[in-house]
């Protein structure tokens, strides 16, 4: 599991819990809502100053925030996606693209 899987489930976990929104997290944490949604789904791997922001915005330490990663990445319960897999194997004849069920 990457740390950025873990450190996205913990944040939404966060936000979630506190009844906050994408929009009132993101405005506080002076970034995009958009550039969230994609730390919360483990898409983009923020600094240090991002998570700062972030934390502060959900009323969280950096150490809070690892902590609670930690906790994720025993649990099992953050959603990973295999990035690694290659496009080809899931290639069909027609060329188009094989979708799990």
């Amino acid at each position: 599991m990457l740390l950025r899987h873990a450190v996205g489930a913990a944040l939404r976990r966060v936000r979630l819990d506190r009844g906050l929104t994408l929009r009132e997290v993101a405005a506080a944490a002076r970034v995009s809502m958009p550039y969230l949604s994609e730390i919360e789904r483990g898409r983009k791997e923020p600094s240090s100053e991002v998570l700062a922001g972030v934390c502060t915005a959900l009323g969280l330490t950096i150490v809070d925030l690892l902590v609670r990663s930690a906790a994720e990445i025993r649990a099992g319960e953050a959603l990973v996606v295999d990035l690694t897999a290659r496009r080809d194997e899931f290639a069909t004849s027609d060329g188009g693209v094989q979708l799990a069920a």
